[in-house]
């Protein structure tokens, strides 16, 4: 519970919209308790009388009736008019939804043709025939409003079951031998519980002011009973000569419809899992940076990185994803970064053009030089000129990546003309030529294809391609052929091989395959926890391998033909980000690992081009094999 009132107050809105209808509610429920005149007692010799008289506070309506009273005990009447009128739409609704979803076929279509009857007509003139029909009253404007509010429910809650009633876990409850009625009651309705709750959050405010609507008509509440709405009606013959007895009934109704609106877009993310990192915060243009001072260094390479960290503020824990990583990437040369899932890979590439998404993304030190700039320096005008023209990313899944509804020669012609003016005629010439040279085949057809009509690899070269556009200096491939058939996998590494051949790009290349480093790679870099751990020339790397973390990496793949070697795995699991162990963060899974390792930095050793972080490293495989 604490949790989740933490997330619904990160919602400054949401958190003035509680408290607001908190107080009202507290207030409302306390009515017989506090001093006041009654409701409904007359005194036409005080009538009209304006706030602030005395012993009336708000004044008195027409018969002389206090205001105050009559708002308290009317406000405490419409709000539970209002959520009694939610729960009773929510849970007919609901069942509906949930039934309909589940069951398909012919019951589908007979409940949501009921529904689709309902929602042909205007909901308030339905409201208003079904209270015609039972007459006024407010038990009877309350059924008319919960029912022309079903609708809504049965549509959201039956869209949400039929996306569920075909997933695994469902299959599964009915091999189970559970029965309709008991995967709807523990399977479905647990997962769709938020989203009612959601849905109820959303309409309490909307169902008041319904309620005060037929109220205000005369065909709610009736005399002397008091609700907002009727307050309002029996005010409006003097909304001229005395205003407050109409305005302090409407600015109630605008207050309560306010804050549970207000609430309810609290409760809505506060119960989305996604809130809890941040991801529904609207992200920044560039990562946010938050760090004033830092050694400045000659440059090396192209591309320098220089003790670069990221992190993830989320609430009080932070995650150090990036922990003063250093790299370079010589012109036309082709750096291969590899390691476990969540060692900060993907994290590293995006933070040198600043794609963090912030919240909760921070750069917190280092920079990063580009031909002698430091781009976290930049300002964002010049760094948005950058990506994409000098440096370029190929994503892992260019589904996910490819606009759906464009096509593939559209998205192309955006990339190359948000960098330069040309033609359209020009700039599809030029996208053609560039799928050709990524060497997809009927390239002219495919200019117009959507990406759903391309296979994996299709896609893939289409992403490369649209790194392309602007002949970039630069590119980084963040495990582009990870979802790829060994068949394709081998063919997009060959293109790239060859594309950075015959242009001289310079390519940081994201991977878990360390048979992809050894093909592709001049150098390679082994990332563990944030950090790199190893760094040197492919060959020398992947042939004697110094850290146990690397070695350990190497000896985990299998090896096609003798299978004269036993497989070798990595015990334990990665650490937590937001609490690392102190010292080298891979000694609890370490075989060497001594005292010295879990206190202290551990030094980077450079010797010659290459470097390890480790107080014991491997020096031989003789060594090796006699640990």
């Amino acid at each position: 519970m604490t949790g989740f009132l933490k997330l619904l107050f990160r919602n400054r809105l949401a958190g003035l919209g509680a408290v607001i209808l908190a107080v009202i509610v507290v207030i409302a429920v306390l009515a017989p308790l506090l001093p006041l005149q009654p409701p409904d007692i007359t005194d036409t010799a005080r009538r009209f009388l304006p706030p602030l008289s005395e012993g009336h506070l708000l004044g008195t309506d027409h018969l002389g009736r206090d205001q105050l009273s009559r708002l308290l005990w009317g406000t405490r009447l419409s709000l539970a008019v209002g959520f009694a009128a939610a729960v009773v739409a929510a849970v007919i609704g609901s069942a509906i939804g949930i039934t309909s979803g589940y069951f398909g076929g012919r019951i589908d279509n007979l409940m949501m043709r009921g529904v689709d009857m309902l929602m042909a007509f205007p909901y308030i003139l339905l409201a208003l025939a079904i209270v015609a029909a039972l007459g006024p009253g407010l038990t009877n404007a309350l059924i008319a409003v919960a029912v022309v509010n079903i609708p809504f429910f049965a549509r959201n809650i039956r869209g949400v079951t039929v996306g569920l009633a075909g997933r695994e876990f469902i299959d599964a409850a009915r091999l189970g031998g559970k029965g309709h009625l008991g995967i709807i009651l523990t399977e479905l309705l647990p997962n769709v519980m938020p989203v009612i709750i959601v849905a109820m959050s959303t309409t309490i405010g909307w169902m008041i002011l319904e309620t005060a609507g037929l109220s205000f008509l005369g065909l709610g509440s009736q005399p002397p009973q008091a609700d907002l709405g009727s307050m309002l009606g029996e005010a409006r013959g003097a909304l001229i000569t005395n205003p407050w007895t109409s305005i302090i009934p409407g600015l109630m109704i605008f207050f309560i419809v306010m804050s549970i609106n207000l609430l309810g877009d609290g409760v809505r993310d506060a119960l989305d899992p996604r809130l809890k990192s941040g991801a529904l915060s609207r992200p920044q243009a560039r990562t946010m940076q938050k760090f004033t001072d830092f050694a400045d260094q000659p440059q090396k390479g192209l591309l320098d990185l220089q003790k670069l960290e990221t992190q993830f503020h989320v609430g009080k824990r932070v995650y150090k994803a990036v922990n003063q990583v250093s790299l370079h990437i010589e012109p036309g040369e082709c750096l291969g970064i590899i390691g476990e899932s969540g060692s900060g890979k993907s994290v590293t590439a995006l933070s040198i053009m600043g794609l963090v998404a912030s919240p909760p993304g921070v750069i917190t030190g280092g920079a990063v030089k580009f031909e002698g700039r430091n781009l976290l320096d930049l300002p964002f005008r010049e760094l948005r000129d950058m990506r994409g023209r000098r440096i370029a990313y190929i994503f892992q899944d260019p589904l996910a990546t490819l606009h759906p509804l464009y096509t593939v020669g559209d998205q192309m012609a955006e990339a190359i003309t948000v960098h330069s003016g040309t033609s359209r005629a020009d700039t599809r010439r030029r996208a053609l030529e560039l799928l050709k040279t990524v060497r997809i085949p009927n390239a002219e057809r495919r200019l117009d294809n959507y990406p759903h009509e391309l296979s994996g690899g299709m896609r893939q070269r289409v992403g490369i391609a649209m790194a392309l556009c602007n002949e970039p200096d630069l590119i980084i491939a963040d495990e582009p052929t990870t979802a790829l058939d060994v068949t394709v996998q081998a063919q997009i590494l060959a293109l790239l091989a060859d594309l950075r051949r015959e242009r001289g790009l310079s390519i940081m290349f994201i991977t878990h395959d360390f048979g992809v480093v050894g093909q592709l790679c001049d150098r390679v870099a082994v990332m563990y926890a944030g950090r790199i751990v190893e760094e040197g020339p492919t060959a020398q790397v992947l042939e004697t391998p110094a850290h146990p973390y690397t070695r350990r990496l190497i000896a985990s793949v299998p090896e096609l033909g003798g299978g004269k070697r036993e497989l070798v795995s990595i015990p334990g699991l990665p650490p937590a980000m937001d609490d690392l162990p102190p010292g080298c963060a891979f000694a609890p899974r370490c075989h060497r690992a001594q005292d010295s390792c879990r206190s202290g930095a551990v030094p980077n050793r450079r010797t010659g081009p290459r470097a390890v972080r480790c107080h014991f490293p491997e020096a031989s495989e003789t060594e090796a094999a006699h640990a």
